[in-house]
């Protein structure tokens, strides 16, 4: 019997990799992720069989992987970011627990540096208080239930973080949580909107919430939305935690 490593490689750039993630893909010789994942990391992968396939085709990727531990290889599922937030760790752990016990591979899970993280940094320090992280795709969570949790955590005055914001056919998302966020929160709440954060093609943006959807944004961008406090001052977002000074 292999085993199995879910391993979340970082925002993108290797240098955000951390060492125990890099050390477990150098060390496997069965590599599966998503393509444009693959890719982040292929000058890593001399030599190893590559499971590589697109979207929307993750439980089939994942159970090629699983099938390749079993038959006794070393096999690493990498995900971008942090493989169990918005990855491959909660799949591949349900997959794993639906087989036999006796069949199943030792499984590991190696976190990475997520993108809300990534992109928090290159903005300033924007997430010193409380906050929510809310994916706006909703392939696979209800539209109404994203509205609901996106209205309560604006309620709560958190700081909201925006996964998959936007894509060529869901456009319209992201104007409708504006909308719900206005209800709660001040027009000029600063907003961050970071696309490919560590990546060669990084780009950065403040705005408000009154006009951040004006901005270039799509599904490689991240919208980290303030709170009540959060200010803007020298291009650098920062919501401060409190300390008297």
């Amino acid at each position: 019997m292999g085993k199995i490593t879910v391993i979340g490689i970082g925002p993108g750039n290797l240098d955000d990799m951390t060492p125990r993630a890099h050390k477990a893909i150098v060390a496997a010789d069965t590599v599966a992720g998503y393509n444009t994942y693959i890719k982040l990391v292929e000058s890593l992968l001399n030599g190893k069989n590559i499971i590589g396939t697109g979207m929307m085709q993750e439980i089939d990727r994942c159970k090629m992987a699983l099938n390749e531990a079993v038959k006794g290889h070393d096999v690493a599922v990498v995900s971008s970011g942090d493989a169990g937030v918005y990855g491959m760790a909660g799949l591949v752990l349900e997959l794993l627990l639906q087989m036999p016990q006796a069949d199943r591979p030792q499984m590991d899970i190696i976190p990475g540096i997520s993108a809300v993280n990534a992109a928090a940094a290159v903005l300033g320090a924007p997430l010193m208080h409380d906050f929510a992280v809310i994916s706006l795709s909703d392939l696979l969570t209800p539209w109404e239930l994203i509205k609901k949790r996106a209205a309560f955590a604006a309620q709560g005055d958190f700081v909201i973080a925006l996964y998959n914001p936007k894509s060529r056919k869901r456009v319209e998302h992201i104007e409708e949580i504006r909308k719900i966020l206005l209800e709660y929160k001040s027009g000029q709440t600063p907003v961050g909107i970071v696309r490919g954060a560590t990546r060669d093609n990084e780009s950065v943006t403040i705005s408000d919430l009154e006009n951040f959807t004006k901005e270039d944004i799509d599904m490689f961008s991240l919208v980290i939305i303030g709170n009540s406090n959060t200010y803007v001052q020298d291009n650098t977002m920062i919501t401060p935690r409190g300390y008297k000074l």
